[in-house]
């Protein structure tokens, strides 16, 4: 089962306590597609420069990654600088240059129109909508947002979280986009807006689902030892979870939840290493023990006392 997956393709300067990194392999799509590649086929539509390396175009085919809906467009790749201190959970942007994502008019191919499962990366949502426009009747779509998009395409976004099944996005933009600070109440209102269920992605925190039900699920998170980059783990998260449920082919309430514990277990092997290095030498057996160790975070017994 294929996933397509719309969004970045791009070139980043990191530098975190463990290190500086230049021009490395980044981006929200190939993290994505990176970790649903270890459950389904992955797909990439988005653009590059013809200064992109061609390497790294070399190592998606590797994963087994189309990459036919990847063009080469006049200018120079995406471009992100950040860094990040001691608290890993935020990043600070010192440089963003969209460069050939300033005149990108995304194109499916026809043969990934037909994709079942979508996830919407991080991109401008106007962007977004040109793609959904262009699915024959996808079974389910997933879309990521960011801060930026929130100020300034704010009415262009709620026009895509009508359309899809769900949205994921962080603590701090949730509180933003819906202007409180109450979690459940911004997950409530963002439901309202028409995604059908909403996933909170808290960092080392966990994650947060809360569905068309108005059912909540919590996931935990990993007690992190190796963490030297977290750029890409909400992306690595969101590949995961939608890879997975491709996989199944199984949405019910219970699979939901395995899904995002799933991601969770992706995200938490991105982060110990720079761009793609922890996931290129990621193996099954690793990602089911890992599994198995998130299961044992959240198992404990009923009460064995009379109250």
């Amino acid at each position: 089962m294929t996933v397509l997956i719309v969004g970045t393709l791009g070139l980043d300067t990191i530098e975190t306590p463990f290190g500086l990194k230049k021009d490395i392999l980044g981006g929200s799509a190939v993290h994505a597609a990176m970790a649903a590649s270890f459950y389904s086929q992955a797909a990439i539509v988005g653009v590059v420069g013809a200064d992109f390396p061609t390497e790294h175009l070399a190592l998606l085919k590797e994963r087994g990654i189309d990459v036919s809906g990847i063009e080469v467009g006049k200018g120079e790749t995406f471009r992100w600088s950040g860094y990040y201190e001691y608290d890993m959970n935020q990043a600070h942007t010192r440089d963003t240059r969209l460069n050939v994502y300033n005149t990108f008019d995304p194109k499916v191919p026809d043969k990934l129109k037909k994709a079942e499962y979508v996830f919407l990366a991080n991109l401008d949502p106007q962007l977004q909508l040109k793609v959904i426009k262009q699915l024959d009747s996808p079974k389910l779509i997933a879309m990521d947002t960011m801060d930026f998009w929130i100020n300034n395409k704010r009415e262009a976004l709620r026009e895509v979280i009508k359309q899809v099944d769900f949205l994921l996005l962080n603590d701090g933009e949730a509180r933003q986009f819906m202007e409180t600070p109450n979690i459940p109440l911004a997950a409530a209102r963002l439901r309202q807006l028409g995604a059908k269920s909403v996933i909170i992605k808290k960092g080392e925190h966990g994650a947060l689902l809360f569905d068309q039900g108005g059912r909540h699920f919590s996931a935990p998170s990993y007690p992190q030892e190796m963490l030297r980059d977290p750029t890409g783990a909400g992306d690595s998260f969101a590949g995961g979870f939608i890879g997975y449920l491709a996989r199944t082919q199984d949405v019910s309430s219970a699979n939901i939840r395995r899904a995002i514990v799933v991601g969770s277990v992706m995200a938490s092997f991105n982060v110990e290493d720079f761009s793609l290095d922890r996931m290129k030498r990621l193996t099954p057996q690793e990602i089911g023990r890992r599994f198995d160790e998130f299961r044992g975070f959240a198992e404990f017994g009923a009460l064995n006392i009379k109250l």
